[in-house]
């Protein structure tokens, strides 16, 4: 690669490991502060553009992984032609889909760099301190502490789940391993830190979404292992765990309870509560795609969409929102089918690209599957935190398995 002609080869060299260190502060930052993430993202941007040229970003850009999502970009600011909203509203809309471009960056950065690890470790430490911090309030309530609600002392109890989840199940495979090669005692201090993990959620503070993921990924962590018999075996634990936590979790139980009275009061009055409000979102969204299913009402549109089928209404009907909480839906009330289509191959593409053996490929996979599966309840790509953990989260591991496929291939003979 060639430097921008005022670095020097040295200062060129600085000036990579510097745009490494500032991902492992972005991912450090992302479980803790929105504004710290965002002025460390910039500085990141500031830094590792100039280390890129042309043939390195088109590489990327060649490849499903790095092309689909900057597709989807492209989409999405087309879609601004035909929506029937302001200006401002279509660039709002179109904000959304603005980090997307960055994966190819991410991919670029960490295919060339040797220091992929850094940002997962990184990644984990910060979480680490979350946990900690997090029993901490609850064993020690006296603490000196704002919470944002008990046991969640940052950012808010949906990404604290996601974030526990993710580093779960990392630690599993890694924990495994352990045991396989006989180092017992590294094996049983990553099932503990796994197990500190687990009971947050089940008896701390649980994030619903994250009741719906934990079991897809034990079903394909247990494939991994030992195919069907690792996926039998994964479900009888599942089962074992869940039974284990419902009767010893009595938070658990009234979070599921409430849900279930929510629901019911929907169904008999249209009662306003956060899960009639998201079931009203679904079904008024199913109705937005229908009535344009191939390019969408346009970018932008989704709150104008909502705000005419509210008019008149009461109770959870007259909720408006820019956020359908799916994102499947978030992209086709304002690009169709053929957003949407982009978005699932987008998916798919990020996926294929994690379908090797080894931790690097299983972190990766564990990034996708859970916001896909989240991204069934929320729309986690156009919120902030979850958004750029999945671009950093892809486009890092990503990075790490194409430059160890590039290795491969330069070692043949």
């Amino acid at each position: 690669m060639a430097a921008i002609p005022m670095l020097s080869s040295f200062g060129f060299a600085r000036w990579l490991r510097l745009a490494d260190w500032l991902a492992v502060a972005v991912v450090a930052s992302l479980p803790w502060s929105t504004s710290v993430s965002s002025i460390l993202i910039a500085l990141w941007l500031v830094v590792v553009l100039p280390t890129m040229d042309a043939d390195t970003i088109w590489r990327e850009l060649m490849t499903p992984a790095g092309g689909l999502p900057v597709l989807l970009w492209v989409v999405a600011a087309l879609g601004m032609l035909w929506a029937d909203v302001p200006w401002f509203d279509r660039f709002h809309g179109l904000s959304g889909f603005n980090r997307l471009l960055v994966v190819p960056l991410v991919l670029a950065q960490f295919r060339r760099s040797g220091h992929g690890l850094w940002i997962l470790h990184g990644f984990l430490a910060s979480v680490l301190v979350v946990l900690f911090l997090s029993w901490a309030l609850i064993l020690f309530p006296g603490l000196p502490w704002r919470q944002k609600m008990p046991g969640v002392p940052v950012k808010d109890y949906i990404l604290q789940s996601t974030d526990f989840l993710i580093c779960a199940f990392a630690l599993l495979d890694r924990a495994f391993d352990e045991a396989r090669s006989k180092r017992w005692p590294w094996a049983v201090a990553l099932l503990t830190i796994v197990a500190l993990f687990v009971a947050n959620i089940g008896f701390v503070v649980t994030g619903r979404t994250a009741l719906l993921i934990a079991p897809v990924l034990l079903l394909l962590f247990g494939w991994r292992q030992l195919g069907w018999k690792g996926v039998l075996g994964a479900g009888l634990l599942g089962c074992i765990l869940g039974v284990t936590i419902w009767f010893g979790s009595s938070y658990l139980r009234e979070r599921l309870d409430n849900s279930i009275r929510d629901l019911n009061a929907y169904l008999a009055s249209d009662a306003m509560s956060p899960t009639a409000v998201h079931l009203e979102f679904l079904r008024k969204s199913l109705s937005f795609v229908e009535a344009d299913p191939i390019v969408g009402h346009g970018t932008g549109s989704i709150l104008e969409e909502f705000r005419s089928a509210a008019v008149g209404d009461a109770g959870a009907s007259s909720a408006t929102s820019d956020n359908p909480h799916n994102q499947i839906f978030a992209v086709a009330i304002q690009l169709g089918l053929l957003g949407t289509a982009v978005l699932l191959a987008m998916w798919a593409s990020h996926l294929m690209l994690f379908r090797g053996s080894g931790l690097i490929a299983w972190t990766g996979t564990i990034v996708v599957v859970q916001n896909f599966v989240a991204c069934l309840f929320n729309s986690h790509l156009f919120d902030f935190t979850q958004g750029w953990l999945y671009v950093f989260g892809v486009g890092v591991v990503g990075g790490m398995v194409l430059r160890e496929r590039d290795a491969k291939l330069a070692a043949r003979p």
